[in-house]
């Protein structure tokens, strides 16, 4: 079956969808604790990306090993409702091309709170495939929404991108692809798969 370019693919059920994110053991520790993060460590002023796509993150963190920075993978389940605001308040990065008017552009880009990108899915090996996955870059008023009212679980899974490496690296390739979280296609409004340029 071909999977479309453009499609998110996410871990989720009636009220929640999955996303990632990579930080330090103080950033983690924090969030783990509280349920959410909480500022400091965390900073509330700076854009934060979530990411749907379990692979997409290990290779964005080199599974967890590029750098102090991101040595901690966390789940975080947040409400399906907070994600599609997330979606429909959002501008395609690479919109940018088509403004000749850089003013006009930087103006809507600092009044539209969500950025979106898609990037080359990645697949147990870190190579690019042909098909995307969706980025999410939250900033201003959606950082505030998504630290305070649409994260609703945190879930440390830093080992089980150490367990799943380890397996890639001995070759146990079936073995690694049984324990990959189920990302299945998220169905979106037509009016929202316009907006974010989904298929």
């Amino acid at each position: 079956m071909t999977i479309p370019i453009r499609q998110i693919r996410a871990v989720y059920d009636d009220n929640t969808i999955r996303v990632y994110q990579a930080y330090n053991n103080a950033i983690a520790d924090s969030a783990l604790a509280n349920g959410t993060f909480v500022s400091p460590p965390f900073k509330m002023e700076r854009m934060t990306w979530i990411k749907p796509s379990f692979l997409w993150m290990m290779y964005r963190s080199g599974w967890g090993k590029k750098d102090n920075g991101q040595n901690r993978i966390l789940a975080l389940d947040v409400s399906r409702e907070g994600f599609e605001w997330a979606l429909n308040n959002s501008l395609l990065s690479h919109q940018a091309k088509e403004f000749k008017d850089k003013e006009a552009w930087l103006k809507i880009k600092k009044a539209t709170p969500v950025r979106i990108q898609w990037d080359p899915e990645r697949d147990l090996d870190l190579t690019p495939l042909e098909h995307r996955a969706i980025q999410i870059g939250i900033t201003n008023e959606a950082v505030d929404l998504y630290v305070n009212q649409w994260i609703k679980q945190v879930t440390d899974v830093t080992e089980l991108a150490a367990k799943v490496k380890s397996l890639v690296d001995s070759n146990q390739y079936s073995q690694a692809t049984s324990l990959l979280p189920i990302e299945l296609p998220y169905l979106l409004s037509q009016e929202t798969a316009n907006k974010i340029g989904a298929e």
